[in-house]
């Protein structure tokens, strides 16, 4: 399509040259025939053409000298605002949005612009990433460090009672483990976007390591008396065995995180066609519909007052997300407030 689009428009300015110059021929032709009537002088047929051509080269060159001043400065407008644009670009400015009116949708100054405005576009959104990213972090790491900050200062106090002093120490050793689980967590998100993570798949029961981890987990949800509701099919699937158990120990957790005492947890594997289907749901509070759309963003939560208060900092799920799509698979919730969440995980069966 784009071949022909470039055929026709060179025909088309052919065609549009070549009616200039007949139109310059003609008009030479009548002028000079006007010269010659009234200097009543009739030259051979070979000079008269030669006139009218000379004639019609200088109309040509006279036009295109008077319209030309034109277009070279509307050129040289453009060309300034490009460069200007691109110059913002370098120094961090990618609030560009440049405009090219030549009429023409495949021009390719019209093709140049819109390149360049949708960098600039994917840049700004990169850097808005990017500020939001530093801000998260600086937020998740000031506030155990806050927290810390003050509880060792309250441990100052010599008159402070065992009881209080030993909380105290419960608490500072939690926002340790808070702050080092943030710090692992950050590491292994760069070395998957660095692309140079180990990636081993190998064969294995998908079902057996799911009933693994989720023994792993007994003490915690015991501790809740969550009743859990395994059905698990034999499933053999080819993939990094280490790298999903991270995606299932965060479904796991964040159900148990969320699941109320005495709730229940529904953990289902099975095979269709050539996929694997893990699904994890809980009768917990559930999520908003207009949080869906970004719960496995790095830092964001749903409800960050929940959140606090189990912990966490917003990377699980975005690390979950990025392991599965290493595994050319896709990972959902579907969700309402008050009635639970279910998160549903589709693998190829090989990589």
């Amino acid at each position: 399509m784009k071949r022909l689009s470039f055929v026709l428009k060179s025909v088309l300015t052919v065609i549009a040259v070549m009616a200039m110059l007949s139109l310059f021929w003609t008009a030479a032709y009548f002028i000079t025939e006007a010269i010659y009537a009234r200097l009543d002088w009739q030259p051979q047929p070979l000079v008269r053409q030669i006139i009218t051509s000379i004639s019609g080269f200088f109309l040509f060159g006279l036009s295109m000298s008077i319209v030309g001043p034109f277009i070279r400065k509307r050129e040289k407008v453009f060309w300034q605002n490009l460069m200007d644009a691109i110059n913002r670009i370098a120094k961090g400015d990618f609030q560009v949005n440049l405009r090219a009116d030549w009429g023409e949708r495949n021009h390719p100054f019209t093709e140049l612009v819109d390149g360049l405005n949708d960098m600039a576009a994917n840049l700004r959104a990169m850097e808005e990433m990017r500020q939001e990213f530093i801000s998260n972090v600086s937020h998740e790491i000031g506030s155990p460090l806050t927290s810390i900050r003050g509880f060792a200062r309250a441990l100052k106090n010599e008159h402070l009672p065992h009881e209080q002093r030993m909380h105290y120490l419960d608490i500072i050793e939690t926002e340790c483990v808070r702050l080092s689980k943030l710090s692992d967590n950050l590491l292994r998100l760069a070395m998957l976007d660095s692309d140079r993570y180990p990636f081993h798949p190998v064969s294995y029961r998908l079902d057996s390591q799911l009933q693994s981890l989720i023994l792993y987990c007994e003490p915690q949800w015991m501790e809740k008396e969550i009743e859990m509701c395994v059905t698990l099919e034999k499933v053999v699937i080819t993939a990094d065995e280490d790298l999903l158990s991270q995606v299932w120990l965060n479904l796991l957790h964040n159900a148990i995180k969320f699941t109320p005492k005495g709730g229940t947890i529904t953990i289902q594997l099975q095979q269709q066609g050539n996929n694997a289907i893990v699904t994890v749901s809980d009768n917990g509070p559930g999520i908003a519909e207009e949080d869906q759309s970004r719960i496995f963003e790095r830092f964001y939560k749903a409800d960050k007052s929940r959140n606090r208060a189990v912990g966490g900092s917003g990377l699980g799920l975005a690390i979950a997300d990025k392991i599965v799509k290493m595994h050319r698979g896709k990972i959902s919730v579907r969700s309402q407030l008050g009635e639970g969440a279910e998160f549903t995980v589709q693998l190829p069966l090989s990589q």
